[in-house]
């Protein structure tokens, strides 16, 4: 069982950053991880990190597919890693069909097709395989593991096959065992073992003054009205409402202890590493109370679990 701390939010600098890198260098933390960054490059704030004596392990979750070619990608995830000094997840998702439709000027046919292909592809290419004739040049570096983001059973399956991580976010616990994780094994089959499970899970310790229906709606207000997260959550039985999140547990609220136990649910659903998101108080309070949240919280897993 591993818990790890997310960003919450696209940097405007990698300075911003440095604190929750501290939390990996010195605290309770096993992994920093960053999603997709428009502001500040996500690669580049990684390598800000390692220069100032920062070199802790790192995960994004998740960069786009459709703004890399995958011969880029695995080059970057490589870089990383040999930045770092570190293991790194490089996690991709295939994106919305309307950002997809920006970029190439329609979204894609069949996104599971492409997905398999683009991670195949990255995955050889960090293996030392060729893409059409060609290969990156040998480099010794730590392990990079090659994630997708999954959230339907069809994604699932696709990980499953070529993947090394399966990269979640707002899944229920239930959810994750009953439906995700079946769909990794099948995916998988009998050639290889399925891909561990990582799961980004909001949080936010309940405070006066605190509404947490407000947070959640700040940290996944964009993701509920987007359709695979709508569709996943009615999969799961649950309303795309920032109550619903609450009331449900996907938001996660109360004592740092309180959380620290219902946290332990996707443990047992299965999960190896679980990614705190405090986005909800980050953009709310700033960054000293989200930073502080995610300690507290480290903190009680740390004495409750048997953590590695």
């Amino acid at each position: 069982m591993r818990a790890s701390v997310i960003f919450p939010g696209q940097p405007g600098s990698a300075a911003e950053v440095e604190p929750y890198a501290d939390l990996v260098k010195s605290g309770p933390a096993a992994r920093l991880w960053l999603g997709q960054s428009l502001r500040v490059e996500t690669q580049q704030v990684v390598a800000h990190l390692a220069g100032n004596g920062r070199r802790v392990p790192t995960g994004t979750s998740v960069t786009l597919m459709p703004l890399r070619h995958p011969l880029q990608a695995a080059l970057e995830a490589r870089s990383m890693a040999v930045m770092t000094g570190h293991p790194v997840v490089a996690g991709f998702g295939a994106s919305a069909p309307e950002f997809v439709s920006v970029l190439n000027g329609e979204p894609y046919r069949k996104p599971a097709a492409m997905a398999r292909e683009y991670l195949s592809t990255v995955r050889a290419l960090l293996g030392g395989e060729g893409l059409r004739g060609f290969k990156l040049p040998p480099l010794r570096c730590p392990p990079v593991e090659v994630g997708a983001g999954v959230l339907r059973p069809g994604m699932a399956r696709v990980a499953g096959e070529c993947a090394d991580a399966a990269i979640t976010w707002m899944t229920p616990p239930a959810y994750l065992a009953d439906v995700l994780a079946p769909a990794l094994r099948q995916g998988a089959g009998d050639e290889r073992e399925p891909p561990r499970i990582v799961t980004v899970v909001h949080v936010a310790t309940a405070s006066p003054g605190r509404d947490a229906a407000r947070l959640a709606f700040l940290a996944a207000g964009h993701h509920l009205r987007a359709a695979h997260y709508t569709d996943m959550l009615r999969r799961a039985g649950l309303e795309a409402s920032p109550r619903a999140l609450v009331a449900s547990g996907l938001f996660l609220t109360g004592t740092a202890e309180r959380i620290a136990e219902r946290l332990h649910d996707y443990f047992l659903a299965g999960v190896d590493e679980i990614v705190l998101n405090t986005t909800g108080v980050f953009l709310a309070e700033g960054s000293r109370s989200a930073i502080g949240d995610a300690e507290e919280i480290l903190t009680a897993l740390e004495e409750h679990h048997d953590l590695k």
